[in-house]
């Protein structure tokens, strides 16, 4: 089994790089690619661990992006990207640093409205990682008896965005995301293959013209957020512009918002071999072009 979507402790995921890769095991998964937001931190360890596991690691990432033409949110998974690439890391290095001030201010706002946390506590949940997020507040607090879940009533109550007619939560801060093409161009400049990652989720469809366009290569058309209507349509749009239709789990572990498992019976190997090929036509060789250190 394959599972091309998968968070780690190194983003927003309550598990380790070793744990996904033990629990892979379990699950029989074969190949998979480590995806975590805005970092490909974890990528030698994973690369090292898979060489002991017996799982074909492939080199992921997921950029948090924004479609701000049409106002939406958009995740743009990028495969076979090289690591510490200047593309990548200067959007990525921004994110970062903007969710760690966003964080800081959130905390800083539960604690003003007398929730009993402050910021050291906090980040010690992310300790290892490139920062902290939502879930890490969210699990002091459940920690400290405020809620039974992350992703619980509070949650949604805390950090909704709002809109027209609903205001933001009490600790919601805005963050800036980077453009959905800009993030695109990055995956491709450092030799990636370019995938809109569950568009169901923030329906992003009407963008994909525009996006294919400036060098789109792929849509996950499975994903737990996506049922039949989502994933013909997402397989329509691979097939229109000929993407490679991708899949995975988007797990998170103890943090993800739904009980998913790893691994997505959906896609096959198949599936690596036209991402492989992608990535071979932008870069004009065969993958995998650096040599990991571990």
């Amino acid at each position: 089994m394959i599972d091309l979507h998968v968070h780690t402790k190194n983003s927003d995921s309550s598990l380790t790089v070793e744990e996904i890769f033990i629990m892979s095991i379990f699950r029989g998964i074969t190949h998979i690619s480590i995806t975590d937001h805005d970092t490909m931190q974890g990528l030698s360890e994973a690369i090292a661990l898979g060489d002991r596991y017996g799982v074909k690691v492939i080199p992921g990432i997921e950029i948090s992006a924004y479609d701000f033409i049409r106002d939406k949110r958009a995740h743009i998974l990028g495969y076979y990207t090289k690591p510490q690439h200047p593309a990548l890391d200067r959007i990525c290095s921004d994110l970062v640093e903007r969710r760690c001030r966003a964080s800081h201010a959130m905390v800083q706002r539960l604690t003003d409205a007398g929730y009993d946390i402050v910021w050291d506590e906090v980040e010690k949940y992310a300790r290892g990682g490139t920062g902290v997020y939502k879930q890490h507040i969210m699990h002091a607090l459940l920690d400290k008896g405020y809620c039974d879940r992350i992703y619980s009533k509070l949650y949604y109550r805390l950090f909704k965005r709002g809109n027209s007619v609903d205001t933001p939560g009490l600790a919601f801060v805005p963050m800036q995301y980077v453009d959905a093409v800009d993030a695109i161009d990055a995956v491709k400049q450092a030799g990636g293959v370019a995938v809109l990652a569950h568009p169901g989720q923030f329906d992003n469809y009407d963008a994909i013209d525009e996006w294919v366009a400036n060098g789109l290569d792929g849509i996950e058309a499975y994903h737990h957020s996506h049922g039949p209507e989502e994933i013909k349509k997402s397989l329509d749009y691979a097939d229109r512009y000929d993407l490679v239709a991708t899949g995975g789990s988007d797990f998170h572990g103890f943090y993800g918002e739904y009980a998913v498992e790893l691994g997505c019976p959906e896609i096959s190997t198949e599936c690596i071999d036209k991402l492989e090929k992608r990535a071979q036509n932008i870069m004009g060789q065969p993958t995998l072009l650096w040599k990991p250190e571990y």
